[in-house]
């Protein structure tokens, strides 16, 4: 799976319009190879994405949890710190986390 692509269902708020394009986006970028289509295969291209996103859309409607719903936020820190705990805090951060102190 691509990386990019992230859960969408069982969030509050539920996945936006533009989300659920994003990852369709990318779903269709990864199978097709393509970063952008040539003009040739534009419409194919952007017609698939429609298609995924209207079908993720409906999915994403449909399904069902008895789990609490995940909190956007706190998923997005919990992700940050994996990163920083894998990777160790970027140059850019430092250079923010400085300026802030300062």
């Amino acid at each position: 799976m691509c990386r990019n692509i992230r859960p969408l269902f069982n969030f509050e708020p539920p996945a936006t319009e533009e989300e659920i394009r994003a990852a369709s986006l990318q779903f269709v970028r990864k199978i097709s190879g393509f970063n952008k289509p040539s003009k040739t295969n534009e419409a194919a291209f952007y017609a698939a994405v429609d298609d995924i996103a209207r079908i993720s859309a409906r999915l994403l409607d449909s399904l069902e949890s008895n789990a609490t719903p995940k909190n956007r936020q706190e998923e997005a820190a919990k992700a940050k710190a994996r990163s920083a705990e894998r990777f160790g805090a970027s140059p850019i951060g430092r250079s923010l986390e400085s300026a802030i102190e300062t």
